[in-house]
């Protein structure tokens, strides 16, 4: 007891520092984040106001932001980087301004002394910063404005509907008339420009460094990486080496403790399912539901890479735009793995207490049919709005915010934050005798409740940022919800609920199962915290961000270093004792957690965690891959099992099919070991060459996108989505199974009970 109170002590200590720094960042962010000023040219004509690029990049949102592209590397994988593009496009037309100036000639017709005078003049023009911050201007040469505005006309007209742009709308799977309002589009260059100015212009006081830490790559001004990019990256990896030794020495010093023998019986097979109990199985059949809508908008989505604007023909993006295929299939992966941890929470809560509190079924049924409403209601709004071009505030407020994982409108996000809150309520009533009573069991009960108020209480970030919110601070407290709260709090959560599940079942000891849990929790969120500035290392922050993100990112994977030694003893408890066998799906899917961790979390998440890695791929296939193999392998593969555990105590064994979970479960993760190494991954690497050799322009241009080499690389995850949406259909056929059977049961019992 007095060493689990150490830990508990440990625990808190970590959390309040970390939180502090993350917050201390936080305010060096908001502090030093690239000035929004007014852009004037040298004859003092006003360009673009500070309130137009505020408005542009609630404009660009409200056309699909990070669904649509990407500004700083944030965002889709398909049509541009704006930054890196509009910055690429201005260089080139301050090159051929240069040349007629000083040459009489286009750039391409010079000689190659005069193409290095001209390359100089292009690097000093983009690089120095004109700032002036007692007036809050940036003054343009008149040079360069004439480059601003003849780059503003292109993104004018391929957001509007001119007919020149239409090929290019088509490589990029957007759109016409993305933007109807010639206002909006003028606002949306005044956007894309000031991103682009700050990804080149020198940081005041400083040679040779942007606001964005010289991102993204642009040979024709020298933006390349820093030094502190590769130093910190090596030290990174230093680190992470050597805590890797330290964890597996300190995990040889003290040997685990073997575990109990198991019961001779099953100890939850004459556990009886209260009414909210029971009430949960509706939460898991949705889950069903949304897994297979994911999977569809999934495969539109990709196939959006070759087509464009068309489906095998189909004109599906008169209906079914790219934009909002990507939504739905990002935003249903967050809610169907969410819905099954809370459902799981909700289930388990009157299972260990032992107490069903009053009205505890009422409140499950008001959640499901409150988050339902959720569901259908904001994808409802966000498909509508983008199809009706509803504006700015529409988005904004019940549409499409543009946000990846975080895309549905703030009255809907309002209403999941008090969903949420209501949902720790209920579990926390649930749990509340157990927590009450002394047992060995206490600490990991006490874990659940913590990190359930962690996950209704951290979904707050998602209300901090407004339509007028600088974008490198709408990117810090985006990534607080969507790394804190997604890799963070529900993994906490979901590894306390496992651990619960096993001592229930007696496979584990609650005593060293309290201290490994708090131990787990400090050891992920020691690295996991300050992790999250990994995200941040090229969105306007001070260049403190790279090097405290590259250090605490890199002990994020230290942990994964067991996860191999812990899915096999699970492997191990799945064969202890013959009964076990009613859960090894269960179980097996555990199993797959671990390796997917290892895979997708560790090595391919680790592959472009480093500065300079991310530098070069950040915004690529890459990204995808890690996404793919970490969000499914690991926090789906959850999912799954969390919700076969709890659909074992809420169905009759007869009905239960081991065959149907078999092929599903292969199927899923061969399916998904497809789709990442035969597709994504070369596709990144394909990227990243083209990245680091012609500039992050080029990896994202329809000349490498459409390429030979990445088309077949999109069709190359036909076979694998193939083989991994079957597995999706075997488990919609394990749910209809249980279903049918559960009708037949009910009309068996109406007949018994009409007889007597």
């Amino acid at each position: 007891m007095h060493a689990t109170k150490k830990l508990w002590t440990w625990l808190a200590i970590i959390c309040l520092l970390s939180f502090t720094v993350l917050g201390w960042v936080g305010r060096e962010i908001y502090l030093k984040a690239p000035p929004i000023a007014q852009v004037v040219d040298d004859t003092g004509a006003v360009l673009y106001t500070p309130d137009q690029v505020k408005y542009g990049q609630s404009a660009w949102l409200s056309a699909g932001g990070q669904q649509l592209g990407t500004v700083w590397g944030h965002g889709s994988y398909l049509a541009p980087d704006w930054s890196a593009d509009w910055l690429h496009r201005e260089a080139v037309a301050l090159q051929d301004l240069f040349a007629r100036k000083n040459f009489n000639k286009d750039y391409a017709q010079l000689e190659a002394g005069a193409k290095a005078h001209v390359d100089a003049l292009v690097k000093t023009e983009l690089r120095t910063n004109t700032y002036n911050a007692d007036t809050n201007e940036v003054k343009l040469s008149a040079i360069r404005a004439e480059a601003v505005r003849t780059v503003a006309n292109h993104y004018a007209g391929l957001f509007g509907n001119a007919e020149q742009y239409d090929k290019l709308r088509e490589q990029y799977a957007m759109a016409p008339n993305s933007l109807p309002e010639a206002s909006d589009r003028t606002a949306l260059t005044g956007f894309f420009f000031w991103s682009s100015w700050a990804a080149a212009a020198d940081r005041p006081g400083e040679v040779g460094l942007s606001y964005t830490s010289n991102w993204p790559h642009e040979p024709l001004i020298d933006n390349t990486p820093t030094a502190g990019a590769g130093i910190w990256s090596i030290a990174s990896i230093i680190l992470m080496i050597g805590a890797i030794a330290g964890m597996l020495f300190y995990h040889g010093m003290h040997k685990e403790e073997e575990d109990p023998v198991p019961p001779k019986n099953d100890p939850l097979f004459s556990l009886k399912a209260t009414p909210s109990m029971k009430a949960t199985k509706k939460y898991f059949l949705v889950v069903i539901g949304l897994i297979l809508a994911q999977v569809g908008m999934g495969v539109i989505t990709a196939h959006f890479a070759v087509e464009g604007s068309s489906f095998f023909g189909i004109p599906l993006a008169n209906v079914l735009p790219f934009t909002v295929s990507r939504t739905i299939h990002t935003q249903f992966a967050v809610l169907w793995i969410a819905t099954a941890w809370l459902a799981t929470g909700l289930y388990i809560a009157p299972a260990i207490s032992g107490v069903e509190p009053k009205f505890q079924k009422l409140g499950t049924d008001v959640l499901f049919y409150a988050l339902l409403f959720i569901v259908v209601g904001s994808t409802a709004t966000g498909w509508l709005g983008t199809l009706q071009h509803k504006g700015v505030d529409f988005s904004f407020w019940l549409g499409n915010q543009g946000l990846e994982f975080t895309s549905m409108g703030r009255v809907w996000q309002i209403l999941l934050f008090v969903g949420l809150l209501f949902w720790a309520f209920l579990l926390g009533r649930g749990l509340w005798p157990a927590l009450k009573k002394p047992s060995e069991s206490r600490g990991i009960i006490a874990m659940v409740f913590l990190a359930a108020l962690c996950i209704g209480g951290f979904y707050a970030t998602s209300l901090t940022w407004g339509k007028g919110t600088h974008y490198s601070m709408i990117e810090y407290w985006r990534w607080w919800l969507v790394h804190l709260w997604v890799e963070g709090f529900f993994e906490v959560f979901a590894t306390a609920v496992i651990a619960l599940l096993f001592t229930r079942l007696g496979l584990i000891r609650a005593a060293s199962a309290n201290s490994a849990i708090i131990l787990e929790t400090i050891v992920f969120l020691f690295g996991g915290i300050l992790g999250t500035l990994h995200h941040l290392y090229f969105t306007g922050t001070p260049t403190s961000v790279i090097a405290i993100g590259a250090m605490f990112s890199a002990l994020e994977v230290v942990p994964l270093s067991l996860i191999g030694m812990e899915a096999y003893r699970n492997y191990k408890r799945s064969k202890s004792a013959p009964w076990i066998g009613a859960y090894k799906w269960a179980i097996l899917c555990f199993i797959a957690v671990g390796f997917w961790n290892t895979v997708g979390a560790g090595l391919l998440g680790f592959s472009i965690n480093t500065p300079i890695a991310l530098y070069y791929m950040q915004g690529l296939n890459m990204t995808a891959a890690h996404g793919h193999a970490a969000l499914f392998g690991v926090y789906g593969m959850l999912g799954i099992g969390l919700m076969l555990f709890c659909l074992r105590g809420l169905v009759d064994r007869f009905a239960w099919s081991d065959k149907l979970l078999a092929s599903m479960f292969w199927t899923m993760n061969i399916g998904l070991a497809m789709m990442v190494f035969m597709s994504l991954v070369p596709a990144g690497i394909y990227q990243a060459v083209a990245a680091i050799t012609k500039g992050m322009w080029f990896a994202r241009s329809p000349e490498v996108v459409h390429s030979t080499f990445m088309e077949t690389a999109v069709w190359l995850r036909v076979p694998g989505d193939i083989v991994f949406a079957v597995g999706c259909l075997f488990l919609a056929l394990f749910a209809l199974r249980l279903i049918g059977k559960a009708k037949k049961e009910e009309t068996v019992a109406e007949g018994v009970a009409l007889e007597n």
